[in-house]
């Protein structure tokens, strides 16, 4: 992607964003995302077919890097030297506090739903990778009781409590919780 549409779709993700905050995501049009992108209605269409298309890019783009399997060196959170299971969910919930205005806007309408499908399928992903059997409990009940745990954690975080608790707390509130 050249520089021109990379700034076209933050444009797009940026006005989407902004009017979920102020529309519920069934009332929210492509012609409101249109208007507040400033963009003609084929450049939109040129980036995505759809809202619903839309909506899925951003949580992708979210997740690409919350969810990479190569963990770098960053300037605000460096886990680059760590990877306990604990230290990847904290990870994730750095960059989720990082996109923290993206994630808002989707969580105040029902689109936060959608959110939150996609957002099980990465964890289902990396929990299946660094969760360990206990040979009493089946495998698929301990994974699915995991992910839907932290998911439902990170819910009530940007909901109620996002800036009361740092993301190393919320990881310790959920581990303390959820034995694994």
């Amino acid at each position: 992607m050249d520089r021109r549409q990379r700034k076209t779709r933050t444009a797009i993700f940026q006005a989407f964003t902004d009017l979920l905050e102020q529309k519920t995501y069934s009332a929210l049009t492509v012609q409101d995302i249109i208007d507040a992108a400033d963009i003609g209605r084929s450049t939109f269409y040129a980036h995505f077919e759809t809202k619903d298309e839309l909506l899925k890019a951003m949580c992708t783009e979210i997740f690409a890097h919350v969810f990479s399997e190569e963990i770098m060196q960053e300037a605000h959170h460096d886990f680059s030297d760590r990877d306990s299971f604990k230290d990847r969910l904290t990870h994730i919930l750095c960059h989720l506090q990082e996109k923290q205005q993206s994630i808002r806007g989707i969580f105040s309408g029902e689109c936060g739903e959608i959110f939150m499908r996609y957002f099980r399928e990465y964890l289902f992903q990396v929990f299946d990778r660094h969760l360990p059997d206990d040979g009493e409990v089946p495998r698929a009940y301990r994974l699915n009781h995991a992910v839907s745990s932290f998911a439902e954690t990170v819910r009530w975080w940007f909901r109620e409590h996002n800036n009361a608790y740092t993301p190393e707390e919320v990881s310790a509130f959920y581990f303390a919780c959820v034995p694994l």
